[in-house]
């Protein structure tokens, strides 16, 4: 399995920098969270680490092998090792579950129908949604459509798995059935898992450790109980939400 290093990732659009020299490592099956206020870069950091975008300095090595001095055609070969569970879920309307589910493993055109068919069925099963390879997206709610989308990411087998929001938009009951599904995928399937959230109580059901960022960088790195016991004056103001001037920390 595979592990994944940033090596002084920075990253700018215009004038404005949004990542200014992000470093870490992830070991094989870890769960880390990538948390941080909005707009503090931890949507574009996920594009980085699956070559979606590509960083103004900086590595991403993923297994040892630096995957931003790659071709689009290397880069195909990279992508393959991972699944990403959008926020939205980006389900295509106009498709079955089962087409949804289906679509990599159709693109890549190297599974015949009967496996695909069979594939489909087994991660509609690992993610508790049996039977419903025949309905259209607008049939589902929120939480079914998370679900579908996690099966779509996982059918082709993946290593490594992001998620980006995957609560956003759920009540609470909801949510709490994907955090324990997260987990679910993680200990049967064996996966590396990132997790970009803002909910904390997904971070402390599904997490085993964190990575805040703030001011372009890794501010804090821990194990879960640490984080959420730390001092840190920003983890702090970030875990307890607090935005009054004077708890404010300064950008």
């Amino acid at each position: 399995m595979d592990t994944i290093e940033a090596v002084g990732i920075e990253k700018s659009f215009g004038r404005h920098r949004v990542l200014g020299g992000v470093s870490f490592r992830i070991g094989a099956g870890e769960t880390v969270g990538i948390v941080g206020r909005s707009g503090c870069g931890k949507s574009v950091l996920l594009k980085i680490l699956i070559g979606l975008l590509k960083p103004e300095a900086g590595k991403v090595l993923i297994d040892g092998e630096d995957i931003t001095r790659m071709s689009e055609r290397e880069l195909l070969k990279v992508r393959r090792k991972f699944g990403m569970l959008f926020q939205g879920a980006a389900l295509f309307d106009s498709m079955t579950v089962a087409e949804n589910v289906a679509f990599a493993l159709r693109r890549d055109g190297k599974l015949g129908e009967a496996e695909i068919t069979k594939r489909v069925a087994e991660v509609l099963e690992l993610v508790d949604l049996p039977g419903i390879q025949d309905k259209k997206p607008a049939e589902l709610s929120g939480g079914m459509k998370k679900r579908v989308g996690l099966a779509r990411a996982i059918v082709y087998r993946p290593q490594i798995v992001l998620y980006d929001e995957p609560t956003t938009g759920l009540d609470p009951i909801v949510a709490d059935s994907i955090d324990k599904l997260i987990v679910r995928v993680c200990d049967q399937l064996k996966v590396t898992s990132i997790v970009v959230t803002h909910d904390m109580r997904s971070v402390r059901h599904v997490c085993k450790r964190v990575l805040m960022l703030h001011g372009g960088r890794v501010h804090f790195s821990a194990e879960v109980d640490e984080f959420f016991g730390s001092s840190d004056p920003v983890v702090r103001q970030f875990v307890e939400g607090v935005a009054d001037s004077e708890k404010e920390v300064a950008l």
